[in-house]
């Protein structure tokens, strides 16, 4: 189990630090110019190795769960990244998106971490699927209805509408179909029956999971390069990343196939650097990038308290 949350921890972390120096680059600039390892500088003129609010939200979770399931807890590491860099690559906040700003804010000023996120159809960002990926090594044994409403609740902190929520859960069976030993073919094609018997069972609006249909009706990975999207659109980096991870055969492939479709390449790389790093392991994360991150060491410390608790 170490091996699958260090390789989660530092895939997400490795994945951002990939794609913070071209974020917002497009895809044919990349195309040009294609990221091949760490760099540094660029877009947030930030050195290299340095990760974004993607992975920083991640360890916040993670730094949480390393003590028990409290939304109040996770909320407040929340607020103390924003307000004072509390799990920051450098210990200080470089980049936050609009909706998780104003969830944060709301938590600030009292708001219940169950009430704090945006419910409209504009709220739909990747703010909450780029860092729920610790949260499937509490959920892992619980029934299916309690992961969902585990999930539901960590990712509506921030984002509550059902179709941030649902992208979290369809991410989240996913990842844990590959923690229990399946490759990412089997672990796709389970993930999509699973989620599928879900849904009917709990009567989901019709119109919102037509829009998973790309995900759940179809193959992902069969879809073309110029068909996958990479913007900060929740719906779009869900899709980014389980092509990307269907259409590589390992962590490096993955995570520069991500970072390199441009647009929110930090995002796109994080997500898939999480699901990559726990289906290859850490140690087949290349040595050379893991030297280069940010915090390495306050990283393989949360992984260690990590596991600790999980086997509580």
């Amino acid at each position: 189990m170490i091996d699958k949350i260090k390789g989660a921890l530092f895939g997400l972390a490795v994945g951002d630090a990939l794609g913070v120096p071209v974020e917002f680059k497009d895809r044919e600039y990349l195309q040009r110019f294609p990221i091949k390892g760490i760099t540094g500088y660029g877009s947030w003129n930030q050195p290299p190795g340095t990760w974004s609010d993607d992975s920083s939200l991640a360890f916040c979770l993670a730094e949480s769960l390393t003590k028990d399931y409290d939304l109040d807890d996770i909320a407040q590491n929340f607020i103390n990244w924003m307000r004072h860099g509390f799990w920051g690559a450098h210990h200080k906040v470089f980049d936050i998106g609009g909706a998780t700003r104003f969830a944060i804010g709301r938590l600030t000023k009292g708001s219940s971490p169950l009430l704090s996120g945006g419910t409209l159809d504009d709220d739909n960002g990747n703010g909450s699927l780029m860092r729920i990926i610790p949260l499937i090594f509490y959920i892992k044994d619980l029934p299916i209805n309690e992961r969902y409403q585990k999930v539901k609740e960590v990712s509506s902190i921030t984002h509550a509408h059902f179709r941030s929520v649902f992208s979290c859960f369809i991410y989240s069976e996913f990842a844990l179909e590959i923690l229990n030993g399946n490759t990412a073919d089997i672990a796709y094609i389970n993930m999509q029956q699973t989620i599928k018997s879900f849904a009917t069972k709990n009567e989901f609006n019709p119109k919102e999971l037509k829009l998973f249909s790309r995900i759940l009706d179809n193959n992902i990975k069969d879809i073309k390069e110029d068909s996958v999207h990479s913007s900060g659109y929740v719906l779009h980096t869900l899709e980014a990343s389980l092509w990307c991870i269907l259409n590589t055969e390992n962590y490096a492939e993955a995570v520069l196939k991500a970072v390199n479709l441009g647009g929110d390449t930090d995002t796109t790389g994080c997500v898939t650097g999480g699901i990559a790093g726990l289906l290859y392991g850490y140690d087949e994360i290349l040595q050379v990038w893991i030297n280069e991150i940010a915090r390495k060491e306050d990283i393989d410390d949360l992984s260690n308290r990590l596991i600790k608790r999980i086997k509580q």
